[in-house]
């Protein structure tokens, strides 16, 4: 059997998704019709094929190869949050100049229609063009701040027209006015593309603090936690950290990477980190139960409060709570949607298997 097909969940659980476009589910399948030999996204908002007419595939490319053409009102070849190809030139530009004021004419020399890119932003993030770019610009001037530089030479250096207008967007977006910027530690965040979808990552100089899938339930409620309980203030930008983490996840999902290396950092209580600790020691390719967890904390009647530090993990996969299942070895629960903690499990299992195969291929015969 194709290894990839290995992956995908059971056809009336995929057709079930096709049917709601389950966001839950981009990534974890493809559709293909046969009456048109076009493939599609589970979520794409095209009018639904009869379910006889689908085929099933766990990766685009077995659809192209199958001979089936990509959807043009989806797009299935782009990830879902990945800069389309008539933006990237502009966002290549913004990455060179972080701390330069963006203007609408200065989006027209791309030949770029501002009001399409702000439209773009305010699909896919919820901001818009100039919000962003704004955020960028203040990141780098709590830095600055927090370095000892005066505050009238960072508003100017900053692009704001004005001291009061530079006070105000500082004062707004984090919470304390500039004089008070070692009040606030710069949290840097970008979307990572996934084939599971994308996903918000955020880190500061000691480690990655968060990773989660961005339809997760719980998100706006781990980043108000993160603001108002850590002092933390998001700001949009690049960092060392980011770089390793998205080439890390980019091989973990092809197969070659088994242990995350990039440095993380998660603040919380000391029961919390106990247990986030310990999933940390779950390998590659297995599963542990919630009672086994909470035997390995110490705590074994503590199952439900071992259940609930587990689902406060606000890193994704680099903290590996998808493989903490129920004691009767079904999924259970999962912040990230269970279609995603099944195939983030059976990519394990099969990779480690293959890699267990290959070793002893290896070893030499006595």
């Amino acid at each position: 059997m194709n290894a990839m097909l290995q992956l995908l969940p059971p056809r009336d659980e995929m057709i079930a998704a096709m049917l709601a476009c389950d966001a839950a589910y981009e990534g974890v399948f493809f559709t293909a019709v046969v009456t048109t030999r076009i493939f599609c996204r589970p979520t794409c908002s095209a009018r639904k094929p009869l379910p006889k007419n689908v085929i099933f595939y766990a990766s685009a490319s077995e659809a192209q190869e199958a001979g089936f053409r990509p959807c043009l009102r989806c797009r299935p070849l782009e990830f879902d949050g990945e800069s389309p190809d008539w933006l990237r030139p502009l966002m290549d530009a913004v990455e060179a100049e972080p701390d330069r004021r963006w203007t609408f004419a200065d989006v027209e020399t791309y030949g770029i229609a501002p009001a399409r890119v702000r439209a773009w932003f305010k699909q896919r993030f919820g901001t818009t063009f100039s919000e962003y770019t704004r955020a960028r610009r203040l990141g780098i001037a709590l830095d600055r701040l927090k370095s000892g530089a005066g505050i009238d030479d960072v508003a100017m250096d900053s692009g704001f027209e004005s001291v009061s207008g530079f006070r105000d967007a500082f004062q707004k977006t984090f919470g304390v006015s500039p004089g008070k910027a070692d009040e606030r530690k710069a949290l840097y965040y970008r979307y990572l593309t996934t084939p599971l979808g994308p996903m918000l990552a955020m880190t500061e100089a000691s480690g990655v603090v968060l990773l989660e899938f961005c339809d997760r339930p719980a998100l706006p409620r781990e980043l108000e936690d993160l603001r108002h309980n850590h002092g933390y203030a998001a700001v949009p930008g690049e960092h060392p950290n980011l770089q390793k983490l998205e080439g890390e996840l980019s091989r973990y999902f092809n197969g070659r990477l088994f242990e995350f290396s990039v440095p993380i950092y998660s603040p919380g209580t000391a029961f919390d980190r106990t247990v986030w600790e310990a999933l940390s020691r779950i390998p590659y390719g297995a599963t542990s139960s919630y009672a086994q967890l909470a035997h390995a904390v110490g705590h074994p009647r503590a199952v439900r409060a071992v259940a609930g530090a587990n689902g406060r993990n606000r890193l994704a996969i680099l903290l590996p709570c998808h493989r903490v299942i129920a004691s009767d070895g079904g999924l259970g629960g999962y912040g990230g949607g269970m279609a995603r903690k099944a195939f983030l499990l059976k990519l394990e299992r099969q990779q480690a298997a293959s890699e267990h195969d290959q070793s002893t291929k290896r070893e030499p015969k006595t």
